[in-house]
């Protein structure tokens, strides 16, 4: 299933909020200096037990507390992922100059994407079911585990009232499927602001997963590398605070960025493996949608997760686009923060809008020799000062579900809107 739905209009939507939580830095401002320095978020794991794997290095959020950004509800009430979320929303809220009031006054959306929900509570749940049978299972936990308090914990927390809540499952592309969702619901007028993004906490079964499949480095993650050995997994959440360009101009708001479109496809042909010809038709349809050309996109921020299957095809789809003289910088934000899933793509729209506003390729770090067979201009291991106008984000998922957000700067003169490329 391919989405290009040409010939509609509606209200230009920008992103006017940021709020962040990864190993490199927690808020926006962390955030954006851990980026720039190429700081490495890798630390062994102690998410759960790793006795019996040969090596457990991760990408774990270790300086968060909870009960810094949770206050209208009990932290213990929600999953770390949950928790993860409602503290990222909390901050994109701040950050866009609102308070929770302004967002309850106005009509609302959250959607937030995912991999593994509360797998991390699941986990938990499943030892003691071992060990003791289900009669033992902690309540609280199991409260925890619908994955639906992904998005019903920001509405709780913010106590909207005019509001659709949506949790989207669409795996590793999941953030951006979720930014997707609320570009079209401001565009189309449905909602006045919506908080979108992904959230996604460490957990014993998607490491084990990875780990069986052969695909989790030893120490650190080196995409479009030769010598890359596979991911990393980590941990956080990326949630965005979008609104109309009206809206935003109206209240003198600072902008990150403009969505200007996206493209989704779900090609169903393998259930891990990419497919290059889906990614590269995911990229023209976002592009389409978004009324640019290949040759405007400044850079691309990869999916980029350091497996050989994945740098090569993702490297192959964008040369089949852009042309072997036209590829523009390529760069993996992985190599810093790891393997995020559902959160991954959201964390990296945030990245994207924060180098849009701030004039910087963010780096692909622990850069050795670049893959032939990839050819990418990686920005290797420090960021490069640089004037940006589009920027690409790509977001690739087990199932071929695959999700490309185009965002670029806010330009004075009158442009047609971007299109929509939801799913049908």
């Amino acid at each position: 299933m391919n989405t290009d739905m040409r010939g509609q209009s509606g209200r230009r939507v920008v992103i006017t909020g940021l709020g962040v939580v990864t190993s490199i830095g927690i808020g926006v401002d962390a955030f954006a200096a851990g980026l720039r320095a190429g700081r490495s978020g890798v630390k062994p794991i102690t998410a759960f037990d790793t006795e019996g794997f040969a090596h457990a290095n991760g990408c774990e959020v270790t300086d968060f507390d909870p009960a810094d950004w949770i206050h209208r509800q009990d932290p213990e009430e929600l999953g770390r992922a949950s928790q993860f979320s409602v503290a990222a929303a909390r901050m994109a809220v701040s950050d866009a100059g609102f308070t929770a009031d302004d967002v309850r006054a106005r009509r609302s959306l959250v959607s937030v994407g995912t991999t593994d929900g509360e797998s991390r509570d699941l986990d938990q749940l499943v030892a003691a079911g071992l060990e003791h049978g289900p009669e033992e299972y902690d309540p609280v936990v199991a409260r925890r585990v619908p994955a639906g308090r992904l998005s019903a914990g920001i509405v709780r927390e913010l106590e909207l009232e005019d509001v659709e809540a949506v949790t989207i499952p669409t795996a590793c592309a999941a953030g951006n499927y979720a930014v997707g969702y609320g570009y079209d619901a401001i565009r189309s007028g449905d909602v006045d602001v919506a908080l979108c993004g992904g959230a996604d906490a460490a957990c014993r079964k998607t490491f084990t997963g990875f780990y069986r499949l052969g695909t989790i480095a030893p120490e650190v993650c080196r995409p479009f590398d030769k010598d890359r050995e596979g991911i990393l997994t980590g941990e956080g959440a990326g949630i965005l605070l979008m609104e109309s360009l009206d809206s935003a101009l109206a209240r003198g708001a600072r902008i990150y960025a403009e969505v200007l479109g996206y493209g989704l496809a779900c090609d169903a042909l393998h259930p891990v493996a990419p497919d290059q010809g889906s990614i590269a038709r995911t990229i023209s349809i976002a592009h389409r949608n978004s009324g640019v050309s290949p040759d405007q996109i400044d850079f691309v921020s990869a999916h980029g997760t350091g497996t050989k299957a994945n740098d090569i095809t993702e490297a192959g789809a964008i040369r089949q686009v852009f042309g072997e003289q036209g590829m523009p910088p390529t760069v993996s934000i992985k190599s810093m923060i790891g393997h995020s899933m559902g959160a991954a793509s959201a964390v990296s729209a945030a990245a994207c809008a924060l180098a849009l506003t701030e004039g910087f390729i963010p780096p692909t770090i622990n850069h050795r020799e670049t893959d032939p067979e990839c050819g990418v201009d990686c920005v290797p291991n420090e960021a490069v000062a640089a004037d940006l106008d589009v920027v690409q984000n790509n977001a690739l998922a087990f199932g071929g579900n695959n999700a490309v957000l185009i965002l670029g700067k806010v330009r004075d003169r009158v442009r047609e809107p971007a299109l929509s490329g939801s799913v049908a």
